[in-house]
């Protein structure tokens, strides 16, 4: 399936939102009981479509495994647009291998439920913890996790140069041939933040920097390693998570949080209906949103969570004190074949 068809996808979502589906009453939350780990033991196996940092799943899959063991997690990582196209092309298909998807793009979960790809459940933690607008009132999806897509450099890369503080510095000549960037196309996040810097920069900007010679990479997971490679200097956006972790590893990369606004990336997951191993699908989907998994995602993968209990790690800026910029799925559905097109148009890709 082709970026253009997940385009074809998309606009049929479009029409699907303004039909005014109807929707049942969200189930019961329930809770993590003896009998459904039980359960999940018979199951054997829990299939997980991700677009979480591959060794960040890992690591969640892993503590997972051992707090139930006899539970296997298989991760299936990709980015967002991808694991996007693959549940399509397997839906359409009639087959039925994952048992839960999470993405970066919010748009996905609104063409997955009005496909009615998702089985209703609601963890009690989400139930009673979780703010109203981070899940669906009828229960069929709720935020995993948030992330920024941040402007970030490398220290020592920069030194004869000052570092942009702003998106409109980015246009700067000094910088040109020293940034790499993420695509649209490819990643969830990215197509959240094109989406927010093209309504409050316009699309000029973006024409601007495409002839800044600009390194460009597909997952929002790369910038942050070519920084980290010493490839590039400055990366336009990518996962403020990623760059927590090479701070946690003394490479020497510093975020930049504009004053505009930095663009915040929503990673919702659900269950698939016809998940093949729907306790152990529930098991994990629950234990997604505990306390200890999604501190486990703040301390190791530098993600935010809508968990009140969870804390942030010493030294990290807190998202009270950053200029957010938000993005409504809704309206987003409705500029992503324009994202595109002026995307490929502008950086030739």
């Amino acid at each position: 399936m082709t970026w253009k068809t997940t385009l074809a996808a998309t606009t049929i979502a479009v029409a699907l939102l303004s039909g005014g589906a109807a929707w049942a009453a969200a189930p019961a939350p329930y809770d993590i009981t003896p009998d459904l780990i039980a359960a999940a033991k018979k199951d054997g196996t829990v299939v997980w479509y991700t677009a979480t940092d591959l060794t960040v799943a890992e690591k969640l899959a892993a503590e997972f495994e051992a707090e139930y063991p006899g539970v296997k997690v298989q991760v299936e990582r990709s980015g967002s647009e991808r694991v996007f196209q693959r549940i399509g092309q397997e839906q359409m298909s009639g087959i039925h291998n994952a048992d839960i998807i999470e993405t970066s793009d919010a748009v996905n979960f609104i063409y997955f439920k009005q496909q009615g790809w998702l089985e209703p459940a609601v963890p009690k933690i989400v139930a009673d913890e979780w703010p109203d607008d981070q899940k669906d009132p009828d229960g069929q999806f709720a935020a995993y996790r948030a992330h920024l897509s941040v402007m970030a450099y490398r220290t020592d890369l920069l030194k004869d140069v000052e570092p942009p503080k702003t998106w409109e510095d980015l246009l700067k000549p000094e910088y040109k041939g020293r940034m790499v960037k993420a695509h649209p196309g490819y990643s969830g996040t990215i197509m959240t933040a094109t989406g927010v810097l093209s309504n409050l920069l316009g699309w000029e900007w973006f024409e601007k920097l495409g002839q800044q010679d600009v390194m460009q990479v597909q997952s929002s997971t790369e910038p942050p390693k070519k920084l980290a490679e010493g490839e590039r200097a400055i990366q336009v956006d990518g996962n403020e998570y990623n760059i927590f972790r090479l701070q946690d590893q003394g490479v020497p990369v510093q975020i930049v949080y504009p004053p505009e606004g930095t663009p915040i990336a929503i990673g919702n997951a659900g269950i698939l209906k016809d998940a093949p191993h729907p306790d152990a699908a529930k098991l994990y989907y629950a234990y997604l949103y505990s306390t200890k998994a999604q501190q486990l995602n703040s301390d190791f993968g530098g993600l935010r969570s809508f968990n009140p209990d969870v804390q942030e790690k010493e030294g990290r800026t807190p998202l009270s004190q950053i200029k957010l910029l938000e993005s409504d799925p809704s309206e987003l559905i409705k500029q992503v074949q324009t994202i595109k097109q002026k995307y490929e148009q502008y950086f030739g890709t």
